[in-house]
């Protein structure tokens, strides 16, 4: 598994301040779920069945096919929730991954889009990537939580407009870990097809489907809708040596 740890900045102009501001807002959330507890979390996160349903599952209630399950002690915002799951996450190696990840990759889709346009573009592709997940587990009450989705369209829309540029990535081998330096095409194209093979394996495992891990649809929702914004988003840069008249 390929650990990005930093890309080629050179066309890069803007100090990638939504980038900044994503980040620092995920470790204040981050802190808020860890005094808050379990119960921050189920009141907060993704929950399928809520979505689907609009039932807000604050009490102990019967789902069929499910059976009796514990909910939060309060009521959640429901459908908010897409938008605040986004910046919540299931631990430390959770949040660490997700932000290198937004690091090395959002601060040159940020320069190409600019500001306010790329803060729109992130908040589009996390809640369509919650979709995406509800929407491929519509009855589930496990709940999901992370910026991946968001970051996966972040992911897409670096492919599209950068595929070329070198990523400096860690490279495990068993106890030996090394450094190696590929085009993005390489990296973001190995990393969605990952993703598809992993979700395809969680369609062939009932098991696996039903229990908790990780939401690779959300990451194939969210970089799909990366992709697919990306050709309305992006700002058409002109070459350097174009001739002056």
């Amino acid at each position: 598994m390929l650990i990005p740890i930093s890309d080629d900045n050179q066309g890069r102009h803007k100090t990638p301040y939504v980038v900044y501001t994503i980040i620092a807002i995920n470790a204040l959330v981050f802190f808020l779920q860890i005094t808050g507890g379990d119960s921050f979390t189920a009141a907060y996160a993704t929950i399928p069945y809520e979505i689907t349903t609009g039932v807000d599952l604050v009490q102990a209630v019967r789902v069929p096919g499910v059976g009796v399950i514990d909910q939060a002690p309060g009521p959640s915002p429901l459908y908010l929730t897409l938008l605040i799951s986004m910046f919540m996450h299931g631990g430390f190696m959770h949040i660490i991954g997700n932000m290198l990840y937004l690091w090395v990759f959002g601060d040159n889709i940020e320069d190409n889009f600019g500001h306010a346009r790329f803060a729109f573009f992130y908040l589009v592709c996390g809640i369509a990537a919650s979709l995406a997940h509800v929407a491929v587990d519509p009855t589930s009450v496990i709940p999901s939580v992370g910026a991946s989705g968001a970051i996966a369209g972040v992911l897409g829309a670096y492919l599209i407009l950068f595929p070329r540029n070198r990523v400096r990535s860690i490279l495990p081998l068993g106890f030996i870990w090394t450094t190696v330096e590929l085009p993005a095409m390489a990296v973001l194209g190995f990393w969605i097809v990952l993703q598809i093979i992993s979700q395809y394996t969680a369609f062939s495992n009932t098991n696996l489907a039903q229990g908790g891990g990780v939401a690779y649809m959300a990451h194939i929702g969210g970089f799909a809708i990366g992709v697919i914004l990306t050709f309305i988003f992006r700002r058409r840069v002109a070459p350097d040596n174009y001739l002056r008249r």
